[in-house]
């Protein structure tokens, strides 16, 4: 597998603390302002980087993240050019692991071989397409794992132990964790509920376990984290982009800026989650 995922998970082991994973949607509200906020994320405090694909179909999105990617299909935003966004960041960031999170059909109407090619020539790590289970293993991920890149997994509340074994089978990198039944930002979850979650997956499996949908702020952060190897948050970021757009649509003057705000409190949420695991 890429060496950055593994690398960058044992380190903040060793710094005893989780991951801040975020997401945000490939070409939203357009290309030169999504790597803009891109290359900001690092800075602010993200750990691993999910880059969404912009799909017109989205089975699990829910509305902020269905608009970001209706935004960034409006402007042109297709598959290789989110492959080009990672290409862009990789010329000042070799460190930061990016996982390419979306749907299937796109990856298939591009083919499979010519994606994963290019995938690790634009420094992609790992790989969460939500629409593919492990039945269809040999369609991407087994072709995936086969040329290093990490296939990451869902796990949910209603995964049971038998389907557990089933889903990590051919999983690597981390396994996120869905923390509510639902689609992407539709509640907030439960961090009582969390710990057991959590302990549950790795009685099964040595992966960082990474717990996300619902996570809106500092306070979800720290709780999560106090659990989890990972906090992910996609939907407040998502949705903190469209907030500061004009009327029209467009990037406002403080687009990046806000983005980095909400980033950067979030991580100081996610970095003091093991001080309230140790109260």
């Amino acid at each position: 597998m890429t060496a950055r995922m593994n690398e960058r998970f044992a380190a903040l082991k060793a710094e005893g603390r989780p991951a801040f994973v975020t997401y945000f949607m490939g070409g939203d509200p357009d290309f030169e302002t999504s790597l803009e906020i891109m290359k900001a994320l690092p800075a602010a405090g993200a750990d691993v980087i999910e880059l969404g694909m912009p799909f017109s179909d989205p089975m699990a999105d829910g509305p902020a993240i269905q608009l970001a990617g209706q935004r960034a299909l409006k402007h042109g935003q297709t598959l290789a050019r989110t492959l080009d966004l990672a290409r862009r960041f990789r010329e000042i960031d070799n460190r930061t692991p990016i996982v390419l999170m979306g749907y299937y059909n796109p990856i298939y109407v591009y083919g499979v071989e010519k994606f994963l090619d290019d995938a690790l020539a634009a420094g992609i790590d790992g790989l969460i397409v939500v629409d593919l289970p492990p039945e269809m293993d040999d369609e991407l991920c087994i072709p995936a794992l086969a040329k290093g890149v990490n296939f990451i997994r869902l796990a949910t509340p209603t995964t049971d132990e038998k389907r557990l074994k089933t889903v990590l089978r051919n999983t690597s990198g981390f396994v996120y964790y869905v923390s509510m039944n639902g689609i992407t930002g539709s509640a907030l979850p439960d961090p009582s509920l969390i710990s057991g979650a959590v302990g549950r997956i790795k009685a099964h499996t040595d992966l960082p376990i990474c717990v996300g949908f619902g996570v809106k702020t500092a306070e979800h952060a720290r709780a999560i984290g106090a659990a989890a190897d990972g906090v992910v948050v996609g939907s407040a970021i998502v949705a903190e982009i469209a907030a500061s757009l004009t009327a029209e649509g467009a990037a406002g003057p403080d687009t990046v800026a806000s983005v980095v705000r909400l980033v950067r409190s979030i991580a100081d949420g996610v970095h003091a989650s093991r001080l309230v695991a140790a109260e």
